[in-house]
């Protein structure tokens, strides 16, 4: 096993993060948020923030500074702050007010007097469902409903009708915040070649390209920095109110000014991930094959609405195989911080749903949830004529009924002593995807190679996957690597995000290898050099011809240049149109709950997981473990509780609850290798999301277990087990 590259400085405090930059002469900004949830600002008095200690400046709508709305390639527009009057949601960024120091910043901040201009405020996903709205399409350009039937039948309402067994259910779950350690926080300074950011975000170049954009500069002008990442998943995939504002505030105070959220504004400053609601009918022939399944989803989104948490589409038009298919997605926008990705997105709390009710089907038919998961096994997502490029997931169940000692379940679970026992099971799925990424390599004459992209680790272990994949391709040890990443003059990697890291800046790094290599013989055979005129090949690190041999650097000096620098570059493509791409696995859970308390604690947990390669097995081990600690924070722990008035009642992190160690018992990790070649050279699929995937609906089938009593909405609470008591 391979540990991680930068283990040692994260785990001795030497890792530099965004706010960790100084820089001398320093400013320090605060914002100021909205009270308020829906409305206009009529006026703000900032006379005595202004004249409050230390203060440089304070910045309003009414005194704004220079920003326009913000793009990059892959996200397109994103919206920046303080550019008019308008309040969408309470915690709304409206001012940000510059000091010597922090606490001057912040003390003066909240001299800030603010009068609005109320007007009534949508703040409930229940409350608005009336006025849902279709949702845009999906990622791959399906509609927000669609239907696919067996011949000869005229809709998913008369399936349902002549199917022997129905079950039909409403799920719910919550609203979630990223809560990633490091709080969102930039340091952005000016000098001669232009702006430097040092900020965690998940993809440098993305980062650079919205900044220039918003501050309308040439985007060669601006570096972004990043080569720590407290914590992502999603929430920092976009550039941050911190980012935009020190920067515009940088340019015109012409010092380095420093930004960060504090722990309660990261709650409202920043996008989480939507509440749902999700209604599944699922109709079956006695033996379990599936006749219908109707999948229909609601969820929250900012008045902004610039994104959908597509539940239905990414779990029930992929995960099993039925005669008859309906999904419908809508949205409700609501006057609530704005929603984005969150880690799997979609399947998420769309497996909640979905496999909720697989598994009360299978206690409707008196049939083992695993043996009725397996009666329907897609071969392709239905209604589509590609088929997976690979899946191991009978296997995955296989493995894991053995380890985890699933033959000795009971229908109605167990007791020991005070404690109900009860084990769960469900499927997980995520899509193996690509984003396009480019690599560099630079040969040195050190012998030793770089091996470099824009591209983030939020902890994923990147660092180390460029070492191991760079090492393999220019068959080097490890050691010889010098892996960068998080710099936006980096060859562009995109975004680390949609578990799609690996895959993306793999495939490139083989790319660029090969083409290192082309040139390191070519280079060798040319005229006055070593092997002029022979027949070179290459091999451990070592050009080779008629019986001698070089290293690559021995070569490198030997021409007298100090280093040779190649670019690979790899996108999805052709493959998308021959197959459908996912990684796969079996979640397993055992809960205890106590008789007399009602308390519910997760006892035993195992994930077996199809993934194509493992490059690294600890990091991915790690990242899935992480994944499944998630998905027991959403199934007993996580919900972020929306006031009336749009405040969160719980924003932060002594009453949004999030699993301590514990709370989590030793995890179970299995991976079943089998390279996935037709998706990307490496043979690798993504493992960051899927951890998470049908973690929370295993819990919830475990507490159906052991209790008898079916919850349909997370996070589950004691009172939902004294309810049928």
């Amino acid at each position: 096993m391979t540990s991680r590259l930068d283990g040692p400085q994260k785990v001795t405090g030497r890792a530099e993060y965004g706010a960790d930059h100084n820089f001398p002469g320093t400013a320090h900004g605060y914002l100021v948020l909205s009270t308020i949830a829906h409305g206009e600002i009529e006026a703000m008095d900032v006379a005595a923030a202004k004249s409050a200690p230390g203060v440089i400046a304070v910045y309003s709508p009414f005194d704004p500074l220079e920003l326009h709305t913000a793009s990059s390639p892959l996200f397109g527009e994103t919206a920046v702050p303080m550019q008019n009057r308008e309040v969408d949601y309470y915690g709304q960024p409206i001012g940000f007010v510059v000091a010597e120091t922090f606490e001057q910043a912040r003390d003066a901040a909240m001299l800030v007097e603010v009068s609005y201009i109320a007007r009534p405020a949508l703040t409930s996903l229940e409350d608005g469902l009336a006025g849902a709205e279709d949702a845009p399409a999906a990622r791959d350009g399906a509609p927000p409903s669609l239907t696919v039937l067996a011949e000869g039948v005229e809709s998913i309402e008369d399936a349902l009708a002549v199917s022997p067994v129905v079950v039909e259910a409403t799920y719910t779950t919550a609203t979630q915040n990223h809560a990633a350690m490091e709080p969102h926080s930039a340091v952005a300074l000016w000098d001669a070649d232009g702006l430097t950011v040092y900020s965690g975000n998940q993809g440098a170049d993305l980062q650079a390209a919205e900044l220039s954009s918003a501050l309308r500069v040439d985007p060669s002008t601006v570096r972004a920095v990043n080569p720590f990442v407290g914590g992502a998943f999603g929430g920092k995939g976009r550039t941050s109110a911190p980012a935009f504002l020190a920067a515009a505030a940088a340019r015109v105070l012409d010092r380095p000014v420093k930004a960060a959220l504090s722990r309660e504004q990261v709650f409202t400053a920043t996008a989480g991930r939507a509440a749902t609601v999700q209604t599944i009918s699922l109709g079956a022939e006695r033996d379990g094959t599936l006749v219908a399944l109707r999948h229909d989803s609601w969820c929250s989104t900012g008045i902004d609405r610039s994104f959908v948490e597509p539940t239905s589409h990414g779990t029930s038009r992929e995960w099993y195989a039925t005669r008859n298919l309906a999904i419908s997605q809508k949205m409700v926008p609501l006057n609530v911080p704005p929603t984005t990705f969150m880690r799997a997105p979609g399947e998420a709390p769309g497996s909640f749903a979905l496999e909720s009710a697989i598994d009360e089907l299978a206690i409707a038919l008196n049939m083992d949830p695993i043996e009725l998961r397996r009666r329907n096994n897609s071969v392709a997502p239905p209604g589509k004529d590609l088929q997976w490029s690979s899946k191991h997931l009978d296997e995955c169940f296989d493995v894991g009924a053995q380890r985890f000692g699933w033959a000795e379940r009971s229908p109605d679970g167990r007791t020991d002593g005070d404690w109900l026992v009860g084990v769960g099971t469900a499927t997980a799925m995520f899509p193996a995807l690509r984003f396009p990424a480019t690599v560099g390599i630079t040969l040195r004459a050190d012998d030793t190679a770089v091996v470099g992209t824009s591209g983030a680790d939020p902890g994923t272990g990147l660092l180390t996957v460029l070492s191991l994949v760079g090492a393999e391709s220019l068959d080097l040890p490890p050691e010889r690597i010098v892996p960068r990443l998080g710099d936006s003059t980096l060859p562009a990697g995109g975004l680390s995000g949609g578990s799609t890291a690996t895959a993306s800046a793999g495939s490139a790094i083989m790319v660029a290898a090969a083409k290192a290599i082309d040139e390191l013989v070519a280079l060798a055979s040319s005229p006055g050099a070593p092997f002029d005129g022979e027949d070179v090949t290459y091999a451990d690190g070592q050009v080779l011809a008629g019986g001698r041999a070089m290293t690559f650097g021995e070569l490198l000096r030997a021409v007298d240049r100090p280093s040779m620098t190649v670019t690979g570059s790899s996108a999805p493509g052709e493959e998308l149109t021959k197959h459908s791409f996912s990684s796969f696995g079996a979640q397993f859970c055992e809960v205890r709950v106590h008789r007399w308390t009602r308390e519910a604690r997760v006892s035993r947990m195992l994930g077996v997981f199809d993934a194509g390669r493992i490059i690294n097995d600890k990091a991915a081990r790690s990242q899935i473990v992480g994944g499944m600690i998630w998905g027991v924070s959403a199934a007993l722990h996580e919900g972020l509780e929306i006031e009336a008035n749009g405040r969160p009642a719980n924003g932060d992190f002594a009453s949004y609850l999030l699993p301590v160690n514990a709370d989590i018992p030793d995890v179970g990790v299995h991976f079943v290798q089998y390279p996935d070649t037709l998706h990307n050279a490496v043979g690798a699929k993504g493992i960051g999301e899927i951890g998470t995937v049908g973690m929370a609906a295993a819990v919830a089938n475990a507490v159906c277990n052991a209790t008898g009593i079916r919850v349909r909405h997370i996070p589950i609470v004691i009172e939902d087990l004294l309810a049928e008591w």
